[in-house]
């Protein structure tokens, strides 16, 4: 598989800290690649530089060919560079439909309005929303909420979406349904970079893992492998939880 995005040396200060500092990694077409870390790792840090909250200090950014670094959000998003936000930010007055409709509009195709709103009725159906298009943002459940934030970026039909902990906040059931979603995202072409904190999700859904820890790689690879790293392991100690995980992964 060929490389869709390429991050290189990537540097972000803010202060006295260095929030990335040289990150070098790649994500190939189709590909779902796991970035995780500690609280504090900088991952949220990455997804900004990347599609244009934050210009970076240092590094270079490609993407489809195309050299993206320090661009702005709306124009990474028209070249099918779309993402999720850990914190969702539907437009909460705006129906379901009309969320999906905006993305639709201002995504890699920028649809004229007619067709902008078959593509996002299409992309509620997908993510579960068929039978909420016309219910406010604001009435959804959290669950819901996430779906849509999810439907919103698919509705731009990137080839690459950066999904931030869209499993946080989730019940055991709504987990197994959105990992479904994020499966059948793949299955549609649809490469995949995704941060996430449930070590049992990303391991099982990520073709590889990148590790950070205070801005740097720290590990790369296979799920299994990356599982296994010592030193990964001493980084999550200060997680109880999260390293018992990781351990449990190496037996």
């Amino acid at each position: 598989m060929s490389t869709l995005l390429a991050v290189e040396g990537l540097g972000k200060q803010f202060g006295g800290l260095k929030a990335v500092d040289g990150l070098s990694f790649a994500v190939a077409e189709h590909e779902i690649l796991g970035l995780i870390g500690p609280n504090g790792a900088g991952k949220s840090t990455v997804f900004n530089l990347i599609n244009g909250v934050f210009a970076p200090d240092s590094g270079r950014i490609g993407f489809a060919g195309a050299d993206i670094t320090g661009a702005a959000p709306h124009r990474v998003a028209m070249r099918g560079l779309a993402r999720t936000h850990q914190i969702v930010q539907p437009f909460m007055t705006m129906t379901v439909l009309e969320n999906c409709t905006v993305g639709a509009c201002f995504g890699r195709k920028n649809l004229p309005l007619r067709e902008a709103r078959v593509t996002a009725r299409e992309t509620a159906e997908f993510v579960g929303l068929g039978d909420r298009l016309d219910m406010p943002a604001s009435q959804l459940t959290i669950a819901g909420k996430k779906r849509l934030e999810l439907a919103r970026a698919l509705s731009a039909q990137p080839a690459l979406v950066l999904l931030d902990e869209v499993l946080a906040g989730l019940n055991p059931t709504e987990v197994d349904g959105m990992i479904r979603i994020i499966r059948a995202i793949r299955e549609r072409g649809i490469a995949i970079l995704i941060i996430e904190h449930l070590m049992q999700a990303i391991m099982s859904l990520s073709d590889r893992i990148v590790v950070l820890n205070s801005g740097r790689k720290l590990a790369e690879g296979a799920p299994a492998e990356v599982a296994r790293n010592p030193q990964v392991i001493e980084a999550y100690l200060g997680n109880p939880d999260l390293a018992k995980e990781l351990r449990s992964r190496r037996s």
